[in-house]
């Protein structure tokens, strides 16, 4: 009788600690990622020939917060493509929309001679919604939209 009384608080303790453990479980399954396609254009954003514009590659792009302190960056691919996985737990999505900015600091003359050689693209940040991916739960960030900054 004692071993089913003790199988019985074992299971009851089990029960209890559940949704605990589910709760904090739950929050490595979450994820910010910010991702966005760098166009090798005056503004870093699609031009009037759409998908035939040219891309940005190799262009280093970083999330930056507050008075310009860098949290986080990436390098874009060969198609102009990055994008950055934060942790939600260190970051309010809301703080990270109204006080972050991307900035891309290489010289536009880097894609193309034509571009200038000094300045900076600077791009504010835009929820675009959330996602699941198996039992991961993605809040989705894109660029609004680049601006060239001639001194930055």
């Amino acid at each position: 009788m004692a071993l089913k009384s003790l199988l019985f608080v074992s299971l009851l303790v089990a029960v209890a600690a559940a949704p605990v453990a589910e709760a904090q479980l739950g929050s490595i399954f979450n994820l910010i990622r910010i991702q966005g396609n760098l166009f090798c254009t005056a503004n870093g954003n699609m031009g009037v020939n759409g998908t035939a514009t040219p891309v940005f590659p190799n262009a280093p792009v970083q999330l930056q917060c507050g008075a310009g302190n860098v949290i986080s960056s990436a390098t874009t691919d060969s198609a102009g493509l990055f994008s950055i996985l934060l942790d939600p737990l260190q970051f309010l999505l809301s703080s990270l929309l109204t006080n972050c900015n991307l900035v891309v600091n290489t010289p536009l003359s880097t894609c193309n001679s034509g571009l200038p050689s000094s300045g900076a693209l600077l791009s504010p940040l835009r929820l675009i919604g959330n996602t699941l991916q198996g039992p991961l739960h993605i809040t989705n960030i894109i660029p609004a939209a680049f601006v060239f900054l001639p001194h930055l």
